[in-house]
């Protein structure tokens, strides 16, 4: 294994969490989810070479991934929606309040727009306000007024 290749390596290993928390946020299906991965590690290497570091490595894994589930999720709308196959059970289903809550959570902010959602899960991950400006490309006053928003739309929704 080549130096770049032992550095992308390293990279992926650091901000896999980071990757599959923007995964998750654009599908609950394990398979999409894995598509989505590969998918962005694929765009991750391909640029890999090209980066310059003006910004933290972290923010440049965030665009990369959240660029990447935009765009493929923007193809999948203009794709004809075809039938799923279910299954009956949920091996992984808990019933507690606090998994209630949070399911509750994501479920609002799927129904929110896909910039929306894009803002508050960086919001939800603990990134600070300017970071969120450099990742998703608008100010920090408008990250911050934004925020606000969204928030009063989950609130209100039902």
């Amino acid at each position: 294994m080549d130096n770049s290749e032992q550095l992308f390596s390293n990279l992926v290993r650091e901000h896999k969490s980071t990757i599959y928390t923007v995964c998750y946020m654009f599908s609950k299906d394990n398979d999409e989810v894995a598509d989505l991965f590969q998918e962005i590690l694929i765009k991750l290497w391909k640029g890999f070479q090209s980066f310059e570091g003006r910004s933290d490595i972290k923010t440049w894994v965030y665009r990369v991934s959240l660029n990447t589930c935009i765009s493929l999720d923007r193809k999948k709308k203009r794709r004809k929606k075809s039938d799923s196959l279910a299954m009956d059970i949920n091996l992984y289903d808990d019933n507690d309040s606090d998994t209630r809550q949070v399911k509750q959570l994501y479920e609002r902010i799927n129904r929110l727009g896909v910039f929306d959602r894009a803002i508050i899960l960086l919001w939800l991950e603990g990134i600070p306000y300017d970071e969120i400006a450099d990742i998703v490309g608008i100010s920090t006053k408008n990250v911050s007024v934004k925020l606000y928003r969204i928030r009063e739309q989950l609130k209100n929704m039902k």
